[in-house]
């Protein structure tokens, strides 16, 4: 069983700004913890038991954010890059935590929960040296399959058009990184082609779940509005809100240790955890960082 996990946290986050101008993307908060937390909790629900991260923008805040480099027991190495070595080179920046192992690699930047255990097992069945987790819809179908097997990747093979999107979560073996170049900054997918020339790239097509790219402002709100469903901890019982302030509790998320001062009034607004909202205020709409 997989029970090493790579979670590329090093991206700029630049469609996210400006709440990425403050955080790492993958910590920016989600529903009141860090968007980190929840791939992490994914992770280990499938068997993972160690993690690395590689980190580049605002590497401090990841320190603040797990102190005893650990999450809810599991050990977490961090590894800076400070410059971006892109996908490929991360993996192999990583070479020292992968050893002999395979390894499952998740983009910090995608909030789901579609079943990665059925991913590692269909892996793990497999003699695929990679093998990707793929929807059958999407609004960046750029993956071609045939059975279980990827034939082509952002029609760089000159194959028909993408019938898949790539969620951004695979398994890999360590020998992939002899598919990697040595002292380059690379992405990972010439990799992946070299693998589907020799038939080694697997695919499995996990539609059941939720899977959201976290890309920009509008998603992040979206993606609130989603998880509040069946919830009721949207305002945290921690939060601290003046008798006089008007909330649209039916559209608001408010973070734990958050301040709502007096006469504030707030309408579909996310306020991140400990944060403090001016009196007087008027909000709609708005992320309180």
């Amino acid at each position: 069983m997989i029970s090493k996990a790579f979670i590329l946290g090093a991206g700029l986050g630049t469609r996210l700004r400006p709440l990425t101008n403050v955080l790492p993307k993958p910590l920016v908060p989600i529903f009141h913890e860090p968007m980190a937390n929840h791939t992490l909790r994914h992770c280990q629900q499938a068997g993972i038991t160690e993690f690395a991260i590689n980190t580049h923008h605002i590497p401090e805040a990841w320190q603040i954010a797990y102190p005893s480099g650990e999450f809810e027991g599991s050990p977490i190495q961090f590894f800076h890059e400070p410059t971006l070595l892109e996908t490929g080179g991360g993996i192999r920046n990583i070479s020292s935590f992968i050893g002999n192992d395979p390894l499952l690699v998740y983009n910090g930047d995608i909030l789901t929960n579609i079943n990665i255990t059925a991913l590692i097992a269909h892996h793990e069945a497999s003699s695929n040296i990679a093998t990707l987790a793929l929807r059958s819809h999407g609004t960046n179908c750029n993956v071609n399959i045939d059975g279980n097997h990827v034939t082509d990747m952002r029609n760089l093979l000159g194959n028909t058009p993408g019938t898949h999107q790539f969620t951004g979560i695979y398994c890999i073996e360590a020998e992939i990184l002899t598919y990697i170049p040595d002292t380059q900054v690379v992405s990972i997918v010439p990799a992946f082609i070299d693998l589907i020339r020799e038939k080694k790239l697997g695919a499995v097509v996990l539609d059941d779940g939720d899977w959201f790219d976290v890309g920009d402002p509008e998603a992040y709100h979206e993606v609130h509005q989603h998880l509040r469903h069946g919830r009721n901890d949207a305002i945290h019982p921690s939060a601290i809100i003046d008798p006089s302030a008007q909330i649209d509790r039916g559209s608001c998320i408010i973070g734990p240790g958050a301040k709502v001062a007096e006469n504030a009034c707030l309408h579909d607004t996310i306020v991140w955890p400990n944060t403090s909202v001016a009196p007087n205020s008027y909000h709609n709409h708005s992320i309180i960082t």
